[in-house]
């Protein structure tokens, strides 16, 4: 396995030391998104439950992500390079090395073939996984899902993408560090592996499919995680479109002979665009984890939750956003933390966010 990966490694220096001479092209870009949230259960410490890792601060303006991103292009290499602030960094990268934590996206890439759009990338990237990242602009609802907010969004490692001549297929293999990990799990030795298979034969159908494979626990205690992520995009007119995706999760039980651990995930959402600057968004969601594999609750039935949210978006400029939601989850068991320090089966938040790009 050393041998093959070390190949690898070094085919795309091989491959392009004596064929690209094209000129490198170079860009800027940066995005910013400021939000203010206010959770009703009042919790004290002022950070929403714990399985929320985005505008997850209550009763203060805060920063979610700030990123300045530079990349560079040539007919056969790539790269990019962008470092981020807010409270997403804070809450998302709070595992990794304090040189890791402001990295949204650093990696190079590499095409291998000369007649086909063929990639080999390497380096920290968005994850493969999901049709939500990130970047709020790029996402119909203010707020991310649990489904998107309790699954990898970054990952590290390298990547094989084709992509079709016409665009309607994009087919990606890739080895990475672990679920949503810039550096494995210590005491992990095993690396993780994950494909995508994208189809859009047009801008209105988008249909994906995303798998990872792996561990992200100790050699002493391992468990293996197999997780799945479909979801398709339909844009039925100019002015409705529907989203709807499903997430799978298995991981087995150390002990042996004991049954393995499933978690599951649907969401729909469904958008609604009154006018060029006006457009509204519901979602409603599903997520089941008995057994607290992703989100642990120490509760009898484990973390069960219904959730809807409705959104206005407001196009201030072409490159300005302003969005309001009103959100409510429902559990089974009481596990929203409140200011008297007891628990609650329901939990709501009203949050705004203003975003600005170039």
């Amino acid at each position: 396995m050393k041998h093959i990966l070390i190949l690898i490694a070094l085919l795309p220096i091989v491959l392009v030391a004596q064929t690209d001479k094209s000129p490198l092209k170079f860009s800027l870009s940066g995005y910013a998104e400021t939000y203010y949230g206010y959770d009703f259960s009042e919790p004290g410490d002022g950070d929403r439950p714990g399985f929320v890792y985005s505008h997850h601060r209550h009763n203060e303006v805060n920063l979610n992500l700030a990123f300045l991103r530079a990349s560079m292009q040539s007919q056969r290499l790539r790269g990019n390079l962008a470092l981020m602030a807010g409270t997403y960094a804070n809450a998302n990268l709070s595992a990794e090395t304090s040189t890791l934590r402001n990295v949204f996206e650093a990696n190079v890439g590499v095409k291998v073939s000369k007649t086909a759009d063929l990639w080999l990338d390497a380096g920290i990237f968005g994850s493969h996984i999901g049709f939500e990242s990130a970047i709020g602009k790029d996402c119909w609802t203010l707020t991310r899902s649990i489904m998107a907010d309790n699954s990898p969004y970054y990952e590290a490692g390298a990547k094989l993408t084709y992509t079709s001549p016409d665009n309607t297929w994009l087919v990606s293999a890739l080895v990475l560090n672990g679920w949503q990990r810039i550096r494995r799990f210590p005491g992990n030795s095993l690396l993780s592996f994950g494909w995508q298979v994208t189809y859009k034969p047009s801008e209105d159908l988008t249909l994906n499919s995303s798998s990872f494979i792996g561990t992200d626990s100790p050699d002493n205690a391992r468990r293996m995680r197999v997780f799945h992520n479909l979801y398709g995009i339909f844009q039925l007119d100019d002015r409705v479109g529907l989203t709807a995706g499903l997430d799978l999760g298995w991981e087995e039980n150390p002990v042996p002979g004991e049954r393995a651990s499933v978690w599951v995930c649907p969401v729909v959402i469904g958008r609604y665009r009154l006018n060029e600057q006006v457009a509204l968004a519901g979602r409603l969601e599903y997520y089941s984890d008995k057994d607290g594999v992703i989100i642990f609750t120490d509760t009898e039935h484990g973390f069960q939750t219904l959730g809807f949210s409705a959104n206005v978006d407001v196009k201030l400029h072409e490159n300005a956003l302003w969005r309001v939601e009103g959100k409510v989850l429902g559990s089974r068991d009481a596990i929203f933390q409140n200011s008297n320090g007891g628990a609650t089966k329901n939990n709501a938040v009203l949050t705004t966010a203003l975003a600005i790009w170039f």
